[in-house]
């Protein structure tokens, strides 16, 4: 097996080179299109040019050396700036769509301007998906002058922009949007009555920025709209206080990762004994088991200020990739209502569900996609398998220089913060600035206190206030400074030395660079190269270095503390066999998630495919593509939503419930893909049926009035949020790419056409 991976790379770094080699040839012909002779306005009438013939059905390959070369002389006029010949081949090959491998620091802002610029030629718009609505405006006030100056307009989506607003960011040439808020958007027009009250357009061309976050870690976050929330339920108070007596040790048992917790046969006595229910595996005590996994769920395996926070009376969750609030993100409703109760809060019922889409279904709904990132290699052939893109590695414009410690591995916590701190002071007093990555909140605290009594102040980030990250980020860098910060924090912002004081830089380039500390392995290498990838940029010195214990969550998980267990020692350990079992440990986790994130698409594919075969009809009706009288339209439209909307609620009662399945040993996908199914048959009737009996009532009446007599409107208000389906799994034992993962995998490439995953 490793050699055939072994092969498999090569034979990845050989296409790579080629692709490269290809990529020059292209640059020097756009480096020879010198154009800086031309005055303004001669340039104004080429862009002109290259507008009408793209739209009068030239091929974009074959106005790409001249539009990049326009690009490269607008950049240079109106910002200063003048693309390196890397990121000359990093446009090149985002136009060809590719996911691009761009290091940090090499200018991946200004390298989608130029294929921004080459797809909007055709009149049919650009969406930049960006990491944060901060990062949406920044960039597009910032490469707008190179935009405007060409003839193109630009704009960018905001959080609670009006309706108006939004329509008129999105009929603009490069839209610069979040993913989640391009995607909110999508689920607003798919309810919407009126086309008047739709914003998005005809999706064409995407360039998909932070594209590992975007593509593999929030990938698979399901994005809802739901009518107003109702009222209050206690249910799950009462479950709360049940979990609460059992003993982890007695009474439950674990999946080999502690991913999740099932009753032992002691555990489901007891279980029986409290509620009075009788066998509760009988299928009438299915709620009964579900409310109470949820509950155990909530108290043994969700930790506060690890997995959430508790602040001002709500429960805020924590994204398990950038160790910073998710906003608006919710667990799956049972698991949601758990983990408040466990918190002696009172949940809200959510509202019922009119709408929802994973952001891997959104973006499957561009016809050509593209992304760039600073780490996406390691996850080659993630990106391959799901999304049918390949990874080009586009080299620095300075070679890196900065240095890569080797892990400093402690057999306990203690040694472990005690060694940071002291690393931390040692560093400090030469003045040189350190970044801290932590995983979590309350580690954030623990060491912000413990460095506090040494006298070391810093900067601790743990915030939601993006802009204030991304300055407090920036500043990273200065003489003196140590910033305590989760490992995404101001992601998309470049640290430079000195804080971008030439002086102040010379110096701490003198000290050694930004010196940046990993305080945990991450589950993924991707993550902890994204946190060594702040240090040495453009060529910088720079250095890293990761803090591990064997008492991390990680190690735990997969035993190698027991190997040691009679050895505790405040020195670093120096046993070289455990760096490559760290190594295998990551390698093993990424397996797995992907093996999920696999096993997760089998669920919502079919949900998806029934959606969009609906939305189709939906979308003629509304756009009056179908013969129909405005009464017709209204009452079809209003059916549709309402029995799609019933729909999701029984798919999210199946789905809750499904793994129970598994214990008379029927396979759960199949039976959920079975009972989704006849239940979606029955939705042409059951619209037909009250379309009639409500045209009956209507008397063919095109009165709003008598549609809103008869309720024949969308709730008075809806809200929007993110739903963690990982909790949704049930997996016993994944292996890495076993038999169920290959299968998966070419079921995958069979459903891509269904899915837009196909190159272009």
């Amino acid at each position: 097996m490793n050699l055939a991976l072994k092969w498999i790379r090569e034979f990845k770094d050989h296409d790579n080179r080629q692709k490269l080699k290809g990529y020059r040839d292209k640059v020097e012909l756009i480096r020879k299109r010198n154009l800086e002779d031309w005055d303004d306005q001669r340039l104004q009438s080429e862009s002109l040019r290259l507008k009408e013939e793209a739209k009068s059905g030239t091929l974009l390959d074959a106005l790409l050396v001249d539009a990049y070369a326009l690009v490269c002389e607008a950049a240079k006029r109106t910002l200063g700036l003048q693309p390196y010949d890397v990121q000359i081949m990093a446009a090149i090959a985002l136009h060809e769509g590719f996911l691009i491998e761009q290091y940090t620091g090499e200018g991946k802002t200004l390298s989608a301007v130029m294929p921004a610029y080459l797809n909007a030629l055709t009149g049919e718009g650009v969406h930049v998906l960006t990491f944060n609505d901060y990062l949406a405006y920044r960039d597009a006030e910032w490469m707008g002058p190179i935009y405007r100056f060409l003839g193109l307009s630009v704009n960018a989506v905001q959080a609670g922009m009006s309706l108006p607003e939004k329509r008129e960011a999105y009929a603009a040439d490069i839209t610069y949007v979040t993913a989640k808020e391009a995607g909110f958007d999508y689920l607003r027009d798919t309810i919407a009555l009126d086309e008047a009250d739709t914003v998005h357009r005809p999706f064409h061309y995407v360039i998909v920025d932070e594209a590992d976050s975007l593509l593999l870690d929030e990938a698979r976050v399901p994005l809802v709209i739901a009518g107003k929330p109702g009222s209050s339920s206690s249910e799950g108070i009462r479950f709360a206080a049940l979990a609460r007596q059992f003993e982890q040790d007695e009474h439950c048992d674990f999946d080999e990762f502690k991913r999740n917790v099932y009753l032992n046969e002691a555990g489901s006595a007891k279980a029986e004994s409290l509620l009075g229910c009788g066998n509760l595996y009988e299928s009438h005590n299915s709620h009964l088991l579900m409310s109470l996994n949820c509950a155990l769920h909530a108290e043994l395996l969700l930790k506060r200020d690890v997995d959430y926070i508790v602040r001002d009376g709500k429960v805020e969750l924590i994204d398990e990739y950038t160790g910073r609030v998710a906003e608006n993100r919710y667990l799956p409703d049972g698991l949601q209502a758990a983990l408040l109760a466990k918190e002696g809060l009172q949940p809200l019922a959510g509202g019922k569900v009119l709408g929802t889409i994973t952001l891997q279904h959104f973006l499957s709904l561009y016809p050509k996609i593209c992304g760039m990132t600073a780490t996406a290699y390691v996850s080659a052939m993630d990106f391959e398998a799901i999304y049918a893109l390949q990874v080009v590695q586009i080299p620095p414009n300075r070679p890196n220089i900065r240095i890569d410690h080797p892990f400093r591995i402690y057999t306990h916590k203690e040694a472990k913060l005690k060694a940071i701190v002291e690393e931390i002071l040692s560093v400090h007093t030469t003045g040189r600035p350190i970044l801290i990555g932590t995983s979590s909140v309350e580690e954030s605290d623990m060491l912000a206190e413990a460095l506090a009594v040494t006298g070391v102040p810093c900067h601790v980030l743990n915030a939601k206030n993006d802009a204030e990250e991304a300055e407090i980020i920036a500043k990273a860098g200065e003489i003196g400074a140590v910033t305590v910060s989760t490992n995404m924090a101001g992601r998309g912002v470049d640290i430079r030395l000195g804080g971008g004081n030439p002086t102040q830089a010379e110096v701490v380039a003198k000290l050694g660079g930004l010196y940046v500390i990993g305080t945990h392995m991450h589950q993924s290498v991707r993550i902890d190269n994204q946190l060594r990838g702040r240090s040495g940029r453009q060529g910088d010195p720079g250095a890293s270095v990761f803090f591990i214990s064997l008492e991390d969550d990680l190690m735990l998980r997969f035993g190698i503390h027991k190997a040691l267990r009679n050895l505790r020692q405040n020195e670093a350990l120096g046993e070289s066999v455990l760096h490559s079992k760290i190594s295998h440990i990551q390698r093993v986790i990424m397996g797995q998630n992907f093996d999920i994130h696999l096993e997760l698409n089998r669920y919502s594919d079919m949900v998806e495919e029934q959606r969009r075969i609906l939305y189709k009809e939906r979308l003629g009706i509304l756009k009056g593509e179908i013969t129909m009288s405005p009464s017709e339209q209204r009452v079809r439209l209003y059916y549709i939503d309402k029995f799609w909307a019933d729909h999701l609620a029984y798919v999210s009662y199946i789905r809750e419930s499904i793994h129970l399945t598994s214990l008379t040993n029927r396979n759960p996908i199949d039976e959920f893909h079975i009972q989704i199914i006849q239940a979606y048959e029955q939705i042409p009737d059951k619209i037909n049926k009250e379309s009639t009996n409500m045209l009956i009532k209507l008397g063919g009446s095109n009165d709003p009035a008598m549609w809103e007599k008869f309720g024949l409107k969308n709730p008075t208000s809806t809200w929007t949020y993110t739903i963690n389906d990982q909790y949704k799994e049930y997996l016993q034992n994944p292996s890495s790419w076993g038999a169920g993962t290959v299968l998966a995998y070419w079921m995958r490439k069979a459903l891509r056409p269904v899915f837009g995953w196909q190159k272009f």
